[in-house]
């Protein structure tokens, strides 16, 4: 089992999973998930790695904090973790609402990510999603953006259905182990962890233009891999393609949203290359 730690960073308290020991890998997980999304990673990974999963700010054991879930805070929480831990350099592997965040923490410090590994989320209104975009947005996102809290006033009380119905959505039937059900099912249950949960969701706007202007002055310069599955597919690769250097992009055949869960193996399959160096130029 992982160690896990409080660490104060910008601000908040941040739960931490920590593993192994060597170069650091940074694990950054969406939405309705935890630092457990990655426990089959971790495994994986940290007979070679020292990796590092967070709960983001807000979700799981971490602060409930009032402000800051935007992509740009949450990056900057990032690199206040790494700095804490006596990290320089890192690869950054996030998925969900963890992609925005990585996305800039790589795009703003080049010097601190070593490797940028981003999958199933959508990068702003950067170009490349219109495809996945032509019927608007998936009918959740606003659900939750609904400033009025009407989220969590249906939903209090109804917390492990809901979490549910994205854990089989995102799994295309399977669902996940029913210890990881149940850590998620705790870390959302509460009308405290929805309101958190779904700041994520009312900050889009932010986030979006943050990526906006970050692309205007800045290209991103490091190794970068995009993993898509169902249903994003291809969106996030060409999103980046424009604005990304070194560029490789992979959709996992037959696996859904939730892919450190559904298909570790299969992704275990692209990290550990791209890990170690070896899966660098464009594809």
């Amino acid at each position: 089992m992982p160690e896990l730690r409080r660490i104060p960073v910008n601000g908040v308290e941040l739960n931490v999973a920590l593993a192994g020991s060597g170069p650091a890998v940074l694990l950054l997980h969406g939405f309705p998930h935890t630092w457990e999304l990655w426990t089959d990673v971790m495994a994986d990974l940290s007979d070679r790695y020292r990796v590092i999963a967070p709960d983001l700010r807000g979700f799981g054991a971490s602060s409930r904090a009032a402000s800051g879930y935007d992509a740009g805070t949450l990056a900057e929480d990032a690199a206040a973790l790494l700095t804490t831990l006596g990290v320089s350099s890192a690869a950054v592997v996030g998925i969900d609402a963890g992609t925005p965040p990585a996305f800039l923490l790589a795009l703003r410090r080049p010097g601190l990510v070593r490797r940028l590994v981003v999958m199933e989320s959508l990068l702003g209104r950067l170009p490349g999603a219109e495809d996945f975009l032509a019927d608007g947005p998936p009918w959740w996102f606003g659900f939750h953006a609904a400033a009025s809290g009407l989220a969590e006033t249906v939903l209090e009380g109804h917390e492990s259905a809901y979490v549910d119905w994205f854990l089989r959505a995102g799994t295309l039937g399977d669902g996940v182990r029913p210890a990881v059900r149940d850590a998620f099912v705790r870390a959302y249950t509460g009308r405290q962890a929805l309101t958190c949960a779904f700041s994520y969701y009312r900050a889009l706007p932010e986030s979006a233009l943050q990526i906006e202007r970050a692309v205007t002055t800045a290209r991103l310069t490091v190794p970068t891999m995009a993993l898509g599955a169902r249903p994003v597919g291809a969106a996030l690769e060409r999103q980046l393609r424009p604005v990304t250097d070194d560029l490789t992009g992979h959709v996992i055949e037959d696996c859904g949203h939730i892919i450190p869960l559904h298909r570790p193996r299969a992704l275990l399959t692209l990290l550990r290359p791209f890990l170690a160096g070896e899966g660098a130029g464009a594809a």
